[in-house]
């Protein structure tokens, strides 16, 4: 069996469609979408786009997936949310059909499955504790013993924090895919990572940024200039992600 991990897309249309093109060259047995699909500049056509996938794709929740569904559901925000997040929040909510609202909510926190030669993969969207925990490949291995104690499987895919890398720890190798849509890399272009038995390859597939940049532009999105020129035309390093995301990840492991 071959999987196709694709995580945190970020309504980022023109490059799904570039990836799920390489995808196709690559004939894996199956996708695994890992989260955070919708909140972005291009929520219902990309969303729209997965679901063509059909049984080739299975796909879990992310905590932006699961904001959008409460926001449809006019449910409060969380006072802790930034404004301008809530602001995005409801602008995607508002652009989803019923039935779309219905199939994210429908979406699992977790799935695995078994590959010959890796073992048993867990996938999920942040960690197996929850869908917003942040670890990133600088975290103490103390912080790591914590959050992966009692996980049985092999290999453990996770996202949300945009970042592709690899850590081990008691024996369990973990793998971020990075982002496709909302990358925190070195070069623009989507990132993900292809699962066999041959072992686990990262990918970074080029796509059109000015075509991309021009559709979110267009798209109504808050913030669309900004989405397009800080994360598509160009994106933050991996060692800006993690000057803001490391110092948060003491302060969760403090409370």
């Amino acid at each position: 069996m071959r999987i196709a991990a694709i995580y945190d897309i970020h309504s980022n249309e023109v490059a799904l469609e570039a990836v799920l093109h390489a995808i196709q060259l690559e004939q894996p047995d199956l996708i695994v979408v890992g989260g955070d699909i919708v909140p972005g500049p291009l929520p219902r056509t990309t969303l729209a786009l997965l679901q063509q996938l059909g049984d080739k794709a299975r796909f879990i929740r992310g905590n932006g997936d699961r904001e959008v569904v409460a926001a449809f559901d006019g449910q409060p925000f969380d006072a802790s949310m930034p404004t301008e997040v809530r602001q995005a929040t409801q602008w995607v909510a508002q652009q989803l059909e019923p039935s779309q609202r219905d199939f994210l909510a429908g979406m699992p926190e977790q799935l695995a499955f078994t590959i010959d030669g890796l073992g048993e993969i867990l996938f999920c969207h942040a960690t197996p504790r929850n869908d917003v925990e942040i670890f990133t490949q600088l975290s103490p291995d103390e912080r790591l013993h914590t959050i992966f104690a009692g996980v049985q499987q092999s290999v453990v895919v996770c996202g949300h924090t945009h970042m592709q890398f690899e850590r081990a720890i008691d024996g369990i190798r973990i793998i971020n895919p990075g982002s496709v849509g909302m990358p925190y890399a070195d070069q623009p272009g989507a990132y993900w990572a292809l699962l066999g038995p041959d072992g686990i390859t990262f990918k970074h597939t080029v796509y059109d940024l000015n075509d991309a940049a021009g559709r979110i532009r267009v798209s109504g999105f808050p913030g669309a200039a900004e989405f397009a020129a800080e994360n598509v035309l160009k994106v933050p390093t991996a060692a800006e992600a993690l000057a803001v995301f490391e110092p948060s990840t003491t302060q969760q492991s403090q409370r």
